[in-house]
């Protein structure tokens, strides 16, 4: 597989390296967090034209190394990947998203 992504009338190797980290920094992200973030990135790759490089997760944030072509922003990348996975996440695992409101759920209300 070449580097470059080959279109008609251009070729391109735009990487961007984006962080991710958890709400409130959060350690929620074990292995099958990591497995299911993955899977999502793998069926991202497949209906847009971004490709994921490398996906490295830690317990309270993922790096991922992308290539995508020009048309799409950062901003747009950025928005489908975050949206997309936090759903994914989030509808297997309800706890989830429970353990991340965990305390920001009991304020006071004065």
């Amino acid at each position: 597989m070449s580097i470059y992504i080959h279109k008609s009338h251009n070729v391109t190797i735009l990487l961007y390296h984006l962080v991710f980290p958890t709400k409130y920094r959060r350690l929620v992200i074990d292995d099958t967090v990591d497995k299911r973030i993955k899977d999502t990135c793998l069926e991202i790759a497949k209906r847009y034209e971004i490709h994921f490089v490398e996906i490295g997760t830690d317990k309270d944030h993922v790096h991922f190394l992308v290539q995508s072509v020009p048309v799409l922003t950062v901003t747009r990348i950025v928005t489908t990947i975050k949206s997309i996975t936090a759903r994914k996440v989030f509808d297997e695992m309800p706890e989830l998203k429970k353990e991340l409101w965990g305390s920001q759920n009991q304020r006071l209300i004065f």
